[in-house]
Formats: C-alpha cells, sequence, structure tokens
C-alpha cells in the first residue's frame, strides 16, 4: 500500500484528494495548520470524516514550521508521494497581511521541497 503525504489535507481540496485516495486503496498521511481563514468546524468536521478510514492519519502541524514538518514526515513512514497543497487562501486578506502569504507560500513551499 502506497504512503501519500498530503499538505493541506483539511482544507476544500486537500480533503477530496484525500478521500479519492483513501477510495482507491492509498495510505494517507495529512497535515495541516487548521488556521483559522476559513472555518476551523468544517476543517475538523473534514478530518473527523477521513478518520473513519483506517488508512489515515493525520498531525496538527504547520509547514512553516521545519520541527513540526520533520516530525510528521517521520510519523508518515515510507512516502512514496507527496501532495502539497496547503496554502494561505484569500487574495484580498494577502494584500493586508501579505507576511502570512510570504511564510506559508513561498518559506513554507521551500520546507517541503527541502523535506
Amino acid at each position: 500500500m502506497m504512503t501519500i503525504f498530503v499538505t493541506g489535507a483539511a482544507g476544500f481540496i486537500g480533503y477530496h484528494i484525500c478521500e479519492a485516495l483513501l477510495a482507491r486503496g492509498d495510505s494517507v498521511f495529512g497535515i495541516d495548520n487548521l488556521n483559522d481563514y476559513y472555518d476551523v468546524a468544517l476543517k475538523k468536521a473534514r478530518l473527523a470524516r477521513l478518520q473513519q478510514h483506517g488508512s489515515f492519519k493525520f498531525a496538527l502541524a504547520d509547514i512553516c514550521d521545519v520541527g513540526a514538518l520533520n516530525h510528521a514526515v517521520a510519523d508518515a513512514g515510507d512516502v512514496r508521494a507527496v501532495l502539497h497543497l496547503a496554502a494561505q487562501a484569500g487574495v484580498r486578506y494577502s494584500l493586508i497581511n501579505p507576511s502570512a502569504y510570504v511564510n506559508t507560500n513561498i518559506v513554507g513551499q521551500l520546507n517541503i521541497l527541502e523535506m
């Protein structure tokens, strides 16, 4: 069984990708920081549905935190593929808080590439 590491697993796209991977028989290790840009309760509900699958594991981790990311990768085991879907969403919010975008979307991307 292939283990796939999915960042942004509680987001809209990440959740649906995880569902599809689990349905085809893959093992999925998802991470998400559960930030509050979108409804956290909705993200937790998505994770609860994913955790009903025996082949889904989750770590609350931020891709900007190298230590937490490395710990999650170690916990994931034999990862065969990475689907990087984590990002700070919202174009208008980027104008108000550009550092959140640089940190998550650029620094976080670099952390994923270096893992």
